[in-house]
């Protein structure tokens, strides 16, 4: 049985040890998070070296990839070389791949021409944010207020690329924590709702959980959420603020959607290395992959 282990910077109250099948094999996944601590996750990654088929990395991005354009993470980096025998992947390879098939699965369901979407981090979501522009969404992006702090929506692809290309190979040398919650800052949530008329102006919120979850005003309501780790709680506070439907990227497996760094380095235990692009399609066409939709409006 291969195994492959998600490290991650977020709280060990998401941590999940359970034994799946895909791609015709069996595979135990499982999640340790080490509460925003950077260095018991170096540790860890060390002790796991060699001992597991794949280590993904979680909570924190290896890299941001934008137009062609790699951007390395230095404290990802530096986690990452604690492993030498073992492949460690952080989502960011599979995401290019899986997020742009979502969007035009689900065209025919949510018809993205005009429809209005705000993307959480665009930069995080380079293929996603480039299949809604190419399927005609009416996009903002987060990036500026719920990464930096700086409250402008931008609206623009091409005043986004302007930005990331002008202050992404800075933030990237930052320590990760100033720019997205790690541990116990995970289960903390802006109640001050300031960007309440983002979520209102939105019909469909799409991008990181976390981020979602934690600048979401009370109510959600008609709202459909595109995103990627949620747990059995997430989807309960979801149906009670009122949001509409929710719609994985990754596959549910005991109640909860899989980390895509966790699936992607399920993938890559199954192979046995890294994988390409065309690889991941492959295994995403084996799989015979769909993103998952759960009707918020409807009674569990």
């Amino acid at each position: 049985m291969k195994w492959a282990v998600s490290v991650s910077l977020g709280s060990s109250k998401r941590d999940t040890d359970q034994v799946i099948e895909l791609l015709g094999e069996r595979v135990r996944i499982e999640r340790r998070g080490v509460n925003g601590d950077v260095g018991a996750a170096r540790a860890l990654i060390a002790e796991l070296d060699g001992q597991v088929d794949a280590i993904g990395l979680g909570g924190i991005d290896l890299f941001v990839q934008w137009a062609g354009a790699r951007y390395y993470v230095r404290e990802a980096r530096h986690l990452a070389r604690a492993a030498t025998r073992t492949p460690v992947v952080c989502g960011a390879g599979l995401k290019h791949t899986l997020e742009r098939r979502t969007v035009a699965l689900l065209d025919p369901s949510l018809r993205w021409q005009g429809r209005r979407v705000l993307v959480t981090s665009a930069v995080d979501r380079f293929g996603m944010t480039e299949a809604l522009a190419q399927h005609g969404a009416d996009l903002r992006f987060g990036d500026l207020p719920f990464l930096l702090g700086l409250p402008v929506f931008l609206r623009s692809p091409r005043v986004l690329d302007a930005v990331a290309r002008t202050i992404g190979p800075i933030v990237v040398q930052l320590p990760f924590k100033w720019i997205y919650a790690t541990g116990s800052s995970q289960d903390k949530v802006d109640t001050s709702e300031r960007y309440v008329h983002m979520y209102r102006w939105a019909e469909v919120i799409a991008g990181d959980w976390h981020i979602i979850r934690r600048h979401a005003p009370a109510r959600l309501d008609g709202l459909t959420v595109l995103t990627n780790t949620t747990t059995r709680n997430d989807v309960a506070f979801l149906r009670a603020a009122g949001a509409a439907r929710l719609v994985t990227t990754t596959p549910r497996y005991g109640g909860r959607s899989l980390a895509t760094n966790l699936l992607e380095a399920a993938l890559v235990a199954i192979h046995g290395d890294y994988l390409d692009a065309a690889a991941y399609e492959r295994a995403l066409d084996a799989m015979a992959y769909r993103p998952t939709e759960i009707a918020l409006d409807e009674d569990a």
